[in-house]
């Protein structure tokens, strides 16, 4: 009884991690048949921080426009972070803290 009750519970673990798809969500390319591809990011400088917001619009299947807009916003600051290099010495390194984007989409 009890190598059948493993036996099952082997063939389930077995046939969840095969049923793994690929997430719903993740975009492996643009439908440049009519889309707005947007990219943002931030360039730290000394004292501040530059925000760059591009627009990439598509109409059938060609780049119809795009858009780049810059930002001064104010800098977090810095912060520092552990790190190995490649010898595998740790050593800690101060870096500038990065903005966390959330984007809403209507």
């Amino acid at each position: 009884m009890k190598k059948i009750k493993l036996s099952l519970l082997l063939i389930g673990v077995l046939a969840f991690t095969a049923c793994e798809k690929e997430k719903e969500d993740a975009v492996n390319g643009v439908d440049k048949t009519g889309s707005i591809e947007t990219e943002l990011s931030v360039e730290h400088l000394d004292t501040a921080d530059i925000l760059i917001t591009k627009h990439k619009i598509w109409k059938d299947k060609k780049l119809f426009k795009e858009i780049v807009k810059k930002d001064t916003i104010p800098s977090l600051g810095d912060t520092l972070v552990g790190g190995e290099d490649n010898d595998g010495n740790s050593h800690t390194v101060k870096t500038k803290k990065d903005y966390e984007f959330f984007i809403t989409v209507q």
